[in-house]
């Protein structure tokens, strides 16, 4: 009896091993045929981002005036963002073109550590532009002072920031704007935002959680981060321009008089709660998560159309970048591989002279040079 007992055990724990070998190996199997589709999709993916970013740089290097500047209405911001594309796809400092525009740049620099145009109203977005591409740049500290320069520059110009009185229950506390102390909103605070996850997270963590409060005092979100009057009117997790000065939206007003939220806004949002330490568990995190999986678009921004298209591309690749999200699900309960579905977008969209353009003239998107360095930037994203 004992020995069929032994016999029976031995046959028992032979079966169990069976199944587990076999189907460890299925399961291996089947997790390596995947690993191998994906890494041929990113082969061909980025074969096909290497030929775009060829002929858009190519594009670039024409279009260089002679002082490094690139000419257009929006320099030296433009000439940043051209730059910083051009770094982003392994473009040496020291090639002519990068060096002269880099030299084009230090001209902006301001007594008070800004980098802008005297007299313009674009100080926090000329100067967080020139931190992102002189960083860019900086690898043997050539531009260090600079950016410690400039990074006081954007976090004393905070509202709330140094010698500001602006109160923590105002809804413009912690964002940064237009003007001399213009009205804050969330694209000048993305870019604050932008700069300062650049730099030392210590340092700059008092600025950082004031940009975060005003942030998500600009999301259709009722919860304990966000008592403003528009909060629960919309309350679909998306983001809108400002809540500040009686609140605006690029979008429009809802019958209720809310602020409507559109995508732009919405990703500068999502990447700007991640840059500011949010977790993935985070509800305000959660709720423009799911704002942006039920408004998944590539055809346009969602919410203002065709306006602000390739400002759009650049967030929504930025963001979910920064999410660390490989696909996403839509209302419909398709899902996308957002970067393959991006990157066949930008290939259609690519000009034959290497550019990009946005037909529809708004926020300077009619300017090649500055919607190609949208682009580039874009794909840097999608590698």
């Amino acid at each position: 009896m004992q020995i069929h007992s032994t016999t029976r055990s031995f046959r028992l724990l032979l079966a169990t091993w069976f199944a587990a070998t076999f189907f460890s190996t299925a399961i291996g199997q089947e997790t390596a045929q995947e690993n191998a589709a994906e890494a041929i999709a990113a082969d061909s993916r980025s074969e096909k981002i290497e030929a775009m970013v060829k002929r858009g740089i190519e594009f670039l290097r024409t279009q260089q005036a002679d002082d490094g500047g690139y000419g257009t209405a929006a320099d030296p911001g433009a000439t940043a963002l051209i730059t910083t594309a051009m770094l982003q796809h392994g473009v040496s400092q020291k090639d002519p073109v990068v060096a002269k525009s880099l030299a084009y740049l230090k001209t902006f620099v301001q007594p008070d550590g800004g980098i802008y145009r005297p007299g313009t109203y674009y100080r926090n977005y000329e100067t967080c532009l020139a931190i992102l591409c002189f960083t860019e740049a900086d690898g043997s500290g050539d531009y260090t002072a600079f950016i410690d320069g400039a990074m006081k520059f954007v976090k004393d110009l905070q509202w709330g920031g140094a010698g500001d009185e602006t109160s923590p229950d105002d809804p413009a506390f912690g964002g940064a704007g237009y003007g001399k102390h213009g009205r804050p909103d969330m694209s000048n605070t993305q870019y604050l935002l932008d700069a300062l996850h650049q730099g030392d997270s210590g340092e700059n963590r008092e600025a950082i959680e004031r940009a975060l409060k005003f942030v998500s005092r600009c999301q259709n979100l009722k919860s304990e981060h966000n008592d403003t009057k528009f909060a629960d009117r919309e309350n679909d997790g998306g983001f809108y321009y400002t809540a500040a000065a009686g609140g605006s939206s690029q979008a429009g007003n809802t019958a209720n008089g809310g602020l409507r939220s559109y995508a732009s806004m919405t990703y500068a949002g999502l990447k700007s709660m991640i840059y500011a330490g949010l977790s993935s568990d985070d509800v305000r995190v959660k709720a423009a998560t799911k704002w942006i999986a039920k408004n998944y678009s590539l055809t346009e921004n969602p919410g203002m159309g065709q306006a602000g298209l390739f400002y759009y591309y650049h967030t929504f690749a930025k963001a979910l970048s920064a999410v660390g999200e490989k696909e996403l699900t839509d209302a419909k309960g398709k899902s996308h591989v957002w970067r393959d579905e991006l990157v066949e977008t930008l290939a259609e969209k690519q000009q034959d002279d290497g550019s990009w353009i946005n037909e529809f003239d708004r926020w300077y998107e009619s300017d090649k040079k500055l919607v190609t360095a949208y682009a580039l930037m874009t794909l840097s994203h999608c590698e």
